[in-house]
This record gives C-alpha cells, structure tokens and sequence, in this order.
C-alpha cells in the first residue's frame, strides 16, 4: 500500500512541475500576444506571424489593413500579427 501512494504522489509531483515548467509560461505568453493584438491602433509600426513588416492603417473586428508600400495595403487577420515595432 504505501509503494502505491509514493507512485501517486511521484505521479502528482510530475504533473504540477510540467504545469509550472511548459503549461504555465505558455498561457502567459497567449494572454499577452491577446493584450497586445487588441490593443493595436492605426499608425502603429508592426510585424506579422510571417515577417512581413508594416504599418497599420485601417482596423476592422477581426481584420487589419497594412500600408507595406507607397500605394499598397494588405488585409491580414488580427491574430497574424506578431508583434508591435517601437
């Protein structure tokens, strides 16, 4: 009996360190790449998911429109984007 409750509470240490060590940090990750999608606004510099870099210059609900050139915008989904270059 007490070999079976040693194994469940190895079982249960294992858990709660992957969940500290690689579950944890990942939703801290997804919540701010959330914050800052939704926090963008037109005339912000940005880089998306595939590295294309531009500045917003529309926004919709689920969409953004990037001016990457003198007379060219593209729409990309609000997720796409990566990051906000200062």
């Amino acid at each position: 009996m007490d070999a079976a409750y040693g194994q469940l509470i190895m079982i249960v240490l294992m858990f709660v360190a992957m969940w500290f060590i690689l579950i944890r940090p990942a939703q801290k990750r997804q919540k701010a790449t959330v914050a800052m999608q939704n926090d963008l606004k037109k005339g912000d510099k940005v880089i998306t998911i595939g590295g294309l870099h531009g500045e917003i210059d529309a926004i919709e609900d689920t969409a953004i429109y990037l001016k990457i050139a003198n007379n060219t915008t593209v729409k990309f989904e609000r997720q796409a984007i990566g990051r906000v270059v200062e």
